[in-house]
């Protein structure tokens, strides 16, 4: 279901918006650049999204909803990648100067004009199937832990081993190919701390002190990412007496989870009292973000989302896409936590990490 209202800033950024706001995190490009030379940076990110053309293709010519869809994912994969070169040639062609969010609209473009819808929807559908069938081990396993400290630490680590299932990495996507992943084992091999920016011990330290009124959640993946990372987590919070809202996309993107999925998914979870896991899920809504790629412009979502999220005081990014290539320095009104895994080389270099670092950066208010 595609929002039919205009879109609207994120009610809890820092106003102004124009002038302190920048969905982008990587600047890919200086004012005193020449406009029609791509940039060092932009040829390597526009190399990263050349890279990961195969694996999109793969996907494309497996879609069975698409009729002749091995012809069309040929043409999609020689568009996108001619697109691509071009921007090398000439920045300032396709909408440029590209960002990390002109490189996916301009993918979903290309795609969406030649019949695929959601190419990656087969394999949602199955890890999600697979995820669900663990939740309740998940929380089990979370609610046997006493201290309250080490119980929101074990759910920390939750939510980044399961944003490793991201099929818009091509490393990651291969891995994954070959033999799927092991929920249990992410969350024991998560790269020691500190990490490249770690928060975590603040966070706890709030976290036994305060309980928010109200937390907004952007999601990212499908899968173990939402299912055993972020409902968990969720859940918690519902226990504590906190209102939770689940943003997710209005449109499919890569494996990220869609609004009308996680309805279902949450559906599916509750038992016949309306609980997750035994605890009462009343307060836990899902909101439509109005966003329909892997990344996120904070400045442009659905008015519904704006509505529901206006007195929320704690907001969550969660993922590489929403919470480190975009939005990882956007100011709140309220506390916030921006929290991810690093899948991309260019991302950790950035950052000054390690490839499969973890981001968990928390802002009071």
């Amino acid at each position: 279901m595609e929002s039919s209202s205009p879109s609207v800033p994120f009610p809890l950024l820092q106003a102004p918006v124009e002038s302190t706001y920048r969905a982008c995190t990587i600047p890919y490009r200086f004012p005193s650049d020449n406009p029609r030379k791509a940039t060092p940076v932009e040829i390597q990110w526009i190399d990263l999204f050349l890279n990961s053309v195969p694996s999109f293709k793969q996907r494309a010519e497996n879609d069975p909803t698409v009729p002749d869809a091995p012809a069309k994912a040929e043409k999609f994969a020689q568009r996108y990648t001619t697109m691509l070169e071009e921007l090398k040639k000439n920045p300032e062609s396709h909408g440029g100067p590209p960002d990390c969010i002109l490189l996916c609209r301009l993918r979903e473009l290309v795609l969406r004009e030649l019949g695929f819808r959601d190419i990656f929807k087969k394999v949602k559908d199955e890890e999600n199937a697979k995820a669900m069938s663990l939740f309740d081990g998940v929380v089990k396993r979370n609610d046997e832990i006493e201290d309250d400290g080490k119980r929101v630490e074990n759910l920390i680590r939750g939510i980044l081993a399961g944003n490793i299932f991201d099929l818009g990495s091509a490393q990651l996507a291969e891995v994954f190919a070959k033999d799927g992943m092991s929920f249990l084992a992410s969350c024991q091999n998560l790269v020691s701390r500190p990490w490249v920016i770690d928060d975590l011990d603040a966070f706890k330290s709030e976290w036994t002190k305060k309980s928010w009124e109200k937390a907004v959640i952007f999601v990212d993946n499908s899968g173990a990412d939402i299912i055993l990372g972020i409902l968990p987590f969720a859940r918690e919070l519902l226990r504590r007496g906190t209102k939770v809202i689940l943003a997710a996309n209005d449109m499919p993107s890569i494996n990220d989870v869609t609004y009308p999925e996680l309805v279902e998914i949450i559906n599916e979870l509750k038992d016949a009292d309306g609980k997750l896991s035994g605890v009462d899920a009343s307060g836990l809504l899902v909101a439509n973000s109005g966003n329909d790629l892997p990344v996120i412009d904070l400045s442009s979502v659905s008015p519904e989302l704006a509505f529901m999220a206006n007195d929320a005081d704690l907001v969550m990014l969660e993922g590489m896409g929403r919470a480190i290539e975009t939005n990882l320095y956007a100011q709140m009104k309220c506390d916030s936590i921006k929290i991810g895994m690093v899948k991309h080389p260019e991302v950790a270099q950035f950052l000054g990490g390690r490839l499969y670092d973890c981001v968990f950066k928390f802002n009071e208010a």
